[in-house]
């Protein structure tokens, strides 16, 4: 009975989004009803739900308004280059445009920014390409493959101190399964081409493929040499300026001008990022000793610095920052909602109680439950922070008692739950809810159940190369 309270929110939640009978905004708030018996049966003897329930929701509070910060900042930076670093791909949809603006111009972002801000962008290049509804959607969500290196790796950062051991050596196991899934993402993209209406010649794929070889091959090599943080901005950085080149390469002087115009912002940003990430021990408002501050160098900090700048300088700039922070309003307080319902779950223990359970009922099988584990905490988490604080203890004590080396279980959760945090509800709500066309979550799922399978196989697969 215990267990079936502790998974009918999670039951409901999935239940109301996939069915299509509910929209992210009345989805979340029914698991966060179906929370309060949940928590209620799960806490430890001698805590009180209302003050647990009240302490949660200001801590839940606190960790959303850093991704909040991001999406309005992502929003009001596009919004400041709409008409320029963007131009390139408000084109006709064409395969290699298309993914140009997913797989690599949205991971790009992503690997910078972090917090889904990639698929906002590849969100916003494929509607100006004329594509809308859930292959629109889909593709958008496909930019969000590099999550754990996405916004410099906050998230493997995190889950590295809870399990005591060094990110660098986390992220290069990481690396592993997640430039294998990145290959297995190509078939995806051109799946997903197709249903929006643009097919993809022979000649083409092959040629995509070798972006993708390419982007997989930096991120598993790079660790060896370079710090983590930034192996995800060269791992898409590098395909994309070839790309572009490739696309549309300057052949004068007043060419490469525009060019420079075009890469400007994102020069600025990436640079902006990257100085913000050396100040050490920047100040931090730090409420809670046991969660991540949020220090004044924060990506969200940055990017609203970033995009200030450049609206000023822009004649209808006030214009576009009301246009964009309107549009930030549903968005963010989904984030809250679900980042509410992480927490309530995870901070009563009813989330581990559940990956205990499902652990312990396969047995000898439990290795192979870890990415699946992972990725369910994902989508639920809606984040890489969110997934690896509430799990990524857990899973390594799944992988030790089975017999695994320490890093693996660690290594395959980063993994999992990072894919499944960019096709997560929270995240998807996001995108739909950016799409404004109707376009269900569930709608959206369908069409990546390629990409979700893949993460489990490419899972398993590492836990037993691995292990």
């Amino acid at each position: 009975m215990t267990l079936l309270l502790q998974a009918a929110p999670l039951l409901l939640l999935v239940g109301l989004l996939v069915s299509g009978r509910a929209g992210p905004l009345t989805a979340v708030l029914a698991a966060l009803a179906a929370t309060l018996p949940a928590a209620f049966v799960s806490l430890p003897a001698g805590t009180g739900l209302p003050g647990f329930l009240a302490e949660e929701a200001l801590r839940g509070a606190f960790l959303a308004s850093q991704p909040i910060g991001v999406v309005a900042g992502g929003l009001l930076f596009h919004a400041a280059v709409e008409d320029r670093g963007e131009a390139a791909l408000r084109q006709a949809a064409t395969p290699r445009a298309i993914f140009t603006a997913t797989l690599l111009m949205g991971t790009f972002m992503e690997s910078v920014t972090g917090f889904a801000v990639g698929a906002v962008f590849a969100l916003a290049a494929l509607r100006g390409m004329g594509l809308g509804g859930a292959p629109a959607a889909a593709l958008a969500l496909l930019s969000l493959c590099l999550i754990p290196w996405g916004g410099l790796g906050p998230g493997t950062a995190l889950g590295a101190a809870l399990v005591g051991l060094p990110a660098q050596d986390i992220a290069a196991l990481t690396a592993l399964p997640n430039a294998a899934w990145v290959l297995l993402l190509g078939p995806v993209c051109w799946r997903l081409s197709a249903a929006a209406g643009v097919p993809v010649p022979g000649r083409e794929r092959a040629a995509q493929m070798a972006m993708l070889g390419a982007m997989a091959a930096i991120l598993v090599a790079g660790h060896r040499v370079l710090p983590f943080e930034i192996l995800g901005i060269l791992a898409a950085g590098g395909p994309l300026l070839a790309a572009l080149w490739l696309a549309d390469p300057p052949r004068d002087a007043a060419a490469w001008r525009r060019a420079g115009r075009a890469m400007a912002p994102y020069l600025l940003l990436t640079l902006a990022l990257l100085a913000a990430r050396a100040v050490p021990d920047p100040p931090a408002i730090r409420p809670y000793a046991a969660l991540p501050p949020f220090p004044l160098t924060h990506v969200a900090v940055v990017l609203l610095a970033v995009s200030a700048t450049l609206l000023l300088r822009r004649p209808d700039g006030a214009a576009r920052a009301r246009g964009a922070l309107a549009r930030a309003a549903r968005p963010a307080a989904v984030l809250l909602l679900y980042v509410l319902l992480a927490r309530w779950l995870a901070g009563s223990g009813a989330t581990a109680a559940l990956a205990q359970a499902a652990a312990g009922a396969l047995g000898g099988a439990a290795p192979f439950a870890v990415p699946v584990l992972g990725l369910a905490a994902g989508m639920v988490t809606g984040s890489n922070v969110g997934s690896n604080a509430a799990l990524m203890p857990v899973q390594k004590a799944l992988g030790l008692a089975a017999g695994m080396p320490p890093l693996v279980a660690p290594a395959v959760h980063n993994f999992a739950g990072a894919a499944g945090a960019g096709m997560s509800f929270a995240v998807t709500a996001l995108v739909t809810g950016l799409l404004g066309d109707g376009t269900r979550p569930a709608a959206v799922w369908r069409l990546l159940l390629p990409s979700m399978l893949a993460v489990v196989l490419v899972g398993w697969a590492a836990v037993l190369l691995l292990s």
